[in-house]
């Protein structure tokens, strides 16, 4: 399915922007909802990497950039750019070796670029790598990460992306979701297992690590923040105390992403095939529009296997998910999703990167169809959903930009 993409301008769009918050170069990080809605938008055309398994991460950058980072075999890390908000993609640049460990993280104040990459499944050596020219090239840099309240340094394979804290005490602190593996990661040792993050206030130099999550057994999260400044965090669940249905796992932070309250099971959300105790990675971002917390979850919403990918909205920050809709009926597995930025060609959009889709894949088989897909949307598409029953839409999702 395609439909026409089109820019947008309003006198609400310039006014907003006066008022958003900025970072760097007087940049403004916030848009009103109007730039997310309009004529429903949605786009599912670019294939990006053929591999089985590419791991798949997209962030926009400070100029509007969109970066795919994905790992090519699981055996580099390897980036792919757009410069017209995923028209078209240049080709393939490659990092580093060893697999990408996800939790790509865009500095907004600075613009720089982190990815990380460890030497072979983990836990095992990571390399950091830093761009300052929107993924064009890449350095090494040195890097310390602390280890937790445990006395353990974490894992950082395969998380959503991190993000830059923009409100409070903590403004300007880079935050990424990490893990530890525990015993092991062998199928006994899953209880061991923790989710936890890491937050640098250098600039991603150096990294403390988060008190750990509540419950054990989890692993590859997101983390979004909330217009008041608290921080939101869904986890996947690596071993289910209660077998299936398999759920999501979600807390919340009031001081930076230093400790994690609250954790529940999110009972709406599938956490990958339902007849497994084992969940699937799933992608995880909020919409930059000022005093709403419109967040959307990303995950396969199937009763067996890995498939129909399905976004999930919520407009009270978490606490509710009152709307879905499907995006590809056949193969889906890990993904990840990132708003556009205000003032760029990426405004208004969503974008959302892959493992399937409906492109052939290697080798000609169907377990391997797909590779990693590039698809986008507006906030108006996801609006035409199915309702979950669980919460309702708001009222002023009506009066504002409807």
């Amino acid at each position: 399915m395609k439909t026409r993409f089109f820019s947008r301008t309003s006198l609400a769009l310039a006014v907003a922007f006066l008022t958003a918050p900025l970072i760097a170069a007087e940049r403004p990080v916030e848009a009103p909802i109007e730039a997310f809605r309009g004529e429903a938008k949605f786009d599912m055309q670019h294939q990006l990497s053929r591999t089985w398994k590419p791991l798949p991460n997209v962030v926009v950058t400070t100029d509007g950039t969109v970066l795919a980072a994905y790992s090519p075999g699981r055996s580099s890390l390897s980036v792919r750019r757009s410069e017209d908000g995923g028209e078209t993609w240049g080709a393939p640049i490659n990092v580093g070796l060893g697999i990408h460990s996800g939790g790509v993280a865009v500095d907004e104040t600075s613009g720089d670029v982190l990815v990380f990459v460890e030497e072979r499944h983990p836990p095992a050596p990571l390399t950091v790598y830093r761009s300052k020219d929107s993924g064009k090239t890449w350095h090494v840099q040195k890097t310390t990460i602390r280890p937790d309240t445990n006395g353990n340094i974490p894992s950082l394979h395969m998380n959503e992306h991190g993000i830059t804290l923009l409100h409070g005490t903590h403004a300007g602190r880079l935050i990424r979701p990490a893990r530890h593996y525990g015993k092991g990661n062998a199928g006994r040792y899953w209880p061991t297992h923790y989710t936890t993050a890491i937050y640098s206030d250098d600039g991603g130099k150096s990294w403390d690590t988060s008190k750990p999550f509540a419950e054990t057994g989890t692993g590859e999260a997101g983390i979004v923040e909330l217009s008041d400044g608290r921080l939101y965090y869904n986890s996947r669940c690596h071993w289910n105390e209660h077998k299936p249905p398999k759920r999501r796992r979600h807390a919340w932070s009031d001081d930076g992403g230093e400790t994690w309250r609250d954790w529940q099971v999110v009972e709406i959300l599938p956490d990958g095939p339902q007849d497994t105790t084992y969940g699937c990675f799933g992608g995880l971002t909020r919409l930059p529009i000022k005093g709403r917390d419109i967040v959307l979850f990303s995950n396969c919403d199937s009763p067996s296997d890995r498939n129909h990918g399905t976004v999930w909205a919520s407009f009270d920050g978490g606490r509710t998910w009152p709307l879905k809709r499907l995006v590809f009926e056949g193969g889906f597995e890990y993904s990840s999703l990132y708003a556009g930025r205000p003032g760029t060609k990426t405004e208004g959009l969503v974008y959302l990167f892959f493992e399937g889709g409906p492109y052939g894949g290697l080798f000609g088989q169907e377990k391997f169809k797909g590779g990693g897909t590039m698809a986008r949307f507006n906030l108006s598409w996801l609006l035409e959903g199915k309702k979950t029953g669980d919460g309702t839409l708001p009222d002023w999702l009506q009066r504002e930009g409807g």
